[in-house]
């Protein structure tokens, strides 16, 4: 990788020299103007606004400009005698725990890279007891003209830099959290700590630029003079009022089945669904089985014959006879046929059998 600054890492009265190298690099696409109707590029110019001629870089300069837009020339000599002692150093100032430093503060990232072999034992020292100690180094340090801010920590077996911004360089959020006051509820936060955990962690070399790679496709395509087929936009559902807890709750759903959980649990609460009418058919269905009674008197006389199971096979007879009879007259001569003994039930029972017989027959 190719260094974009030389210099030095000030620890104490250690130097180590240091190369600086991008640790960052943009895979932005970049289009250029064109003019639509010849396709031609669009330049721009760099123009004298006094004469309206156009100038080189060579006799280009610097100037301030000031409240009343006086322009205050400013030469790269001028710039050049000023103290500035981080010039060519990063100038390590102090030691602090990493998470001192607010993120807010990040900027560019760079590697530092030993410069020759006689640094390889200072740089290795600095690294190991960055290790160590488990903190960060807050540096001071000048590039492209002005002094700058700097944090050194350990990645992998190489320093790394990360540019900060000053600390007035921060803007308080002022006016950003809602006006109005808020009551969350704990079941809202419950929900909310499951998508959490649902979500879980991810690989981050798994995350990519889906934009980017449509743009690409978007440019293969249109370089082949093939037809471009419009992309289905998602709803993001912005500036719509939506019920939280129903919206975690879908949420929770959607992210166990992404991830292939909960699915037997969807397939369990169908299942129940379906069983349950079909419970209630068999039911109805088993109910017609039984045999419904005729009539009053049928239904009496059917209630009592299981319970006297025990009789005797002419007992049981006189009674399906007694039972077949209409009105309140078989049912008296069914009861008193329960009521005879075992040694006289034959002969009354064909006395009594041989009455309805004659009364049939008339």
């Amino acid at each position: 990788m190719r260094s974009i600054w030389n210099g030095a890492i000030s620890f104490g009265l250690v130097s180590i020299p240091i190369k600086l190298v991008n640790a960052t690099e943009n895979h932005s696409i970049h289009f250029r103007q064109i003019h639509l109707t010849d396709g031609g590029r669009i330049r721009y110019r760099k123009v004298c606004e006094l004469d309206e001629e156009e100038v080189s870089g060579g006799e280009i300069g610097k100037a301030y400009e000031d409240a009343d837009g006086t322009m205050i020339p400013i030469t790269d000599e001028d710039l050049a005698q000023l103290p500035l002692p981080t010039a060519k150093t990063i100038e390590i100032v102090a030691f602090v725990p990493a998470d001192e430093i607010d993120p807010l503060q990040m900027d560019a990232a760079y590697y530092l890279s030993a410069n020759g072999v006689p640094a390889a034992k200072p740089y290795t020292l600095l690294r190991e007891a960055l290790k160590r100690s488990n903190k960060v180094a807050v540096a001071k340090y000048a590039l492209r003209g002005r002094e700058r801010l700097g944090m050194l920590r350990v990645v992998d077996d190489v320093i790394a830099m990360h540019g900060l911004l000053w600390p007035d360089e921060i803007r308080a959020p002022e006016g950003v959290a809602p006006d109005s006051d808020v009551t969350v509820r704990d079941a809202e936060l419950d929900l909310a700590d499951a998508l959490m955990d649902t979500l879980g962690e991810v690989d981050m070399d798994s995350l990519h630029d889906d934009y980017r790679e449509a743009v690409e496709e978007l440019i293969a395509a249109k370089a082949s003079g093939e037809a471009v087929q419009p992309s289905e936009s998602k709803d993001s559902g912005g500036g719509k009022v939506i019920d939280l807890i129903a919206a975690l709750e879908s949420s929770v759903r959607a992210a166990k089945k992404s991830r292939g959980e909960g699915e037997g649990e969807a397939e369990s609460e169908e299942d129940m669904a379906d069983v349950h009418p079909i419970k209630k058919k068999t039911q109805q269905k088993s109910t017609p089985q039984k045999s419904t009674p005729k009539s009053t008197g049928t239904k009496k006389s059917t209630a009592s014959t299981p319970k006297k199971a025990t009789q005797k096979k002419t007992t049981s007879k006189s009674t399906s006879s007694a039972s077949s009879s209409k009105g309140s007259s078989s049912a008296n001569s069914a009861n008193s046929a329960k009521k005879q003994t075992s040694s006289g039930s034959r002969s009354t029972t064909k006395r009594k059998t041989a009455a309805p017989r004659k009364r049939a027959s008339a």
